[in-house]
């Protein structure tokens, strides 16, 4: 069902072997406007094997080519197009839609390898946050679009349970800190702690000495230390889960920073036996001179590691325990030089996998126009914002559709999915702003547009009468062949989300199949009773089948009522 490459092979038998078939296929295009065709070739590169104009040779081409999915060939200008046959291609995507359902547009392309993706990562003993709320749904994202490309995805949390900020809280726990408060809300009462660090750290600069004697303490397996990190890092993983849980997300690795304490002195040493360790300011690092980028650091003078010995460790832990024939690191762009220069020292590690290695940046999420800041106490809590959205959405529901079942049930898919895809719509290396009012429209580039879209296709087919069958014959009106176009392009789609790591590919598409449909709704009449009735609802299904699909993709749910 491949028309692009079907025409192209057809051009292909007219060339005379002048051109491959995936040259041609490459320069296939679709014309600007709708009269204009479906498909168009460029003839320009055949001008000067052929010795003529790019115009004679188009119109030499419309005149040779005859298949049966073309309706027409025409020669516009140096252009070949060709006009698809509306009713054996409509009959054809229809069916092809009805018969695969949700595996319409999976791909094989990735099939018997694995794709590992390091996304979400919060950080233990601080409050889930705004901030980790992209990581977590463009990783999530990705992991489900690898799978339908093929792949077995791997999805690994790598917790920020490790590091000098455990100095910190260590030593704000043991200045301020009460054990009965942390016990009663651990999250609230350890944030607290660990703002209040900063503040005291400005008016107190001896402060920042006594947390790195305290991280170094912990590095050396002090008892007191490690009891408190561990209890830190359980209390904070309870909190998580509820996150997680009301995202539906789940992960097949927890294994954050501290999994990787004792693997980094084989890396330092594999460093050294490689000879690509040396000293600067006491610290020992990779010079990096020759590729115009700092050095990247693997230990500083007082022997404490750094994050680029962890990354290390964890990208040949990760390569020799899952084999991946990819590997994503959902990070956001203000790491992009941490994440060069982690790959180039794998690469003169000798490690052809390292070329494998991809960091996928994302921009910020805002809030009134600024960046929030952990640090500084200005954060915006996720659980709260997925509570608050729930509840608008119940709210909205309860208005608008008083005697819909499983309002709360709805309410929660409405609520979270209206986050999600607010997220997943943007270009991930836009920065967002943060409006939950704006999420939770009917109208507009919103997820609940989407749901509610599909609620309305599931709609018609509850309506639809009861007929055994029926067979679908093809549609040829102009309203149900755009929507029949834009269905055509969903394993194009998945393909281009896949390959460029961008979500907002795929939620841009469902927001155009949803435009396309409702104008289709808005101007036939799907349920009138005559010879195209049951073509018109197994569109209609093919439409249901394909939002539903798409939105589960980005991690978002598609009630069947609204």
């Amino acid at each position: 069902m491949n028309y692009r490459q079907q025409f192209a092979e057809e051009i292909y038998t007219h060339l005379q072997g002048l051109s491959k078939v995936e040259e041609i296929n490459a320069l296939i295009e679709e014309p600007k406007y709708n009269t204009h065709g479906d498909l168009a070739f460029p003839c320009f590169t055949l001008a000067k094997k052929l010795k003529k104009a790019p115009q004679q040779i188009a119109k030499e081409l419309s005149t040779k080519i005859d298949a049966s999915f073309l309706e027409k060939t025409v020669a516009e200008g140096p252009y070949v197009n060709g006009f698809l046959n509306k009713q054996i291609v409509s009959k054809q995507v229809i069916q092809r839609i009805n018969t695969e359902k949700e595996n319409y547009g999976s791909s094989a392309a990735g099939a018997g390898k694995k794709v590992t993706l390091d996304f979400s990562s919060p950080n233990i003993a601080k409050p889930f946050s705004m901030g980790h709320l992209r990581s977590t749904v463009i990783g999530n994202a990705l992991a489900n679009i690898s799978e339908k490309y093929g792949y077995k995805a791997i999805r690994i949390n790598h917790l920020g349970d490790w590091g000098t900020q455990f100095g910190k809280l260590i030593t704000a726990y043991k200045q301020w800190g009460s054990e009965e408060k942390v016990r009663e809300n651990p999250i609230k009462e350890l944030f607290h702690l660990y703002v209040m660090f900063h503040e005291q750290a400005e008016k107190h600069p001896h402060l920042e000495d006594e947390a790195r004697f305290w991280f170094k303490q912990l590095e050396s397996g002090n008892e007191e230390a490690l009891q408190l990190w561990k209890w830190f890092r359980e209390e904070s993983l309870k909190e998580f889960a509820k996150i997680y849980e009301l995202l539906g997300i789940i992960f097949d690795s927890y294994d954050g920073e501290a999994f990787y304490n004792d693997k980094m002195d084989g890396i330092v040493q594999e460093l050294k036996d490689k000879d690509l360790l040396s000293l600067s300011d006491g610290a020992e690092v990779v010079n990096l001179a020759a590729e115009n980028m700092p050095p990247c650091l693997i230990k500083k003078k007082d022997g404490a590691t750094l994050y680029a010995t962890r990354d290390l460790a964890a990208a040949v832990y990760r390569s020799r325990t899952y084999h991946f024939e990819k590997s994503f690191y959902i990070v956001g762009q203000e790491q992009r030089l941490h994440f060069e220069q982690l790959f180039l020292v794998l690469q003169k590690m000798s490690y052809n996998w390292a070329a494998s290695l991809q960091h996928v940046p994302f921009g910020f999420i805002l809030k009134d126009g600024k960046k929030m800041s952990t640090r500084k106490g200005k954060v915006v809590l996720l659980e709260d914002v997925i509570k608050e959205a729930i509840d608008l959405a119940y709210q909205n529901i309860k208005t608008k559709n008083p005697e819909l079942e499983n309002k709360e049930e709805v309410a929660k898919m409405v609520g979270v999915g209206a986050i999600i895809f607010h997220d997943l719509k943007n270009e991930r290396q836009n920065n967002i702003e943060f409006n939950l009012d704006e999420m939770l429209k009917f109208e507009g580039s919103t997820g609940l547009y989407v749901q509610y879209t599909h609620a309305r296709a599931c709609s018609i087919l509850r309506k639809a009468p009861a007929k055994n069958n029926i067979a679908v014959s093809g549609l040829t009106d102009s309203y149900s062949w755009t929507v029949i176009k834009t269905l055509m392009d969903f394993p194009n789609v998945i393909e281009k989300s896949f390959q460029q790591a961008e979500p907002s590919v795929i939620a841009k598409y469902v927001l155009k199949l949803s435009q396309d449909f409702n104008k289709y709704y808005g101007q036939i009449k799907i349920l009138a009773d005559d010879t195209e009735q049951s073509s018109r609802l197994a569109l209609v299904k093919s439409v249901a089948i394909v939002l539903k699909e798409g939105l589960r993709l980005l991690g978002v749910k598609a009630p069947e009522k609204l």
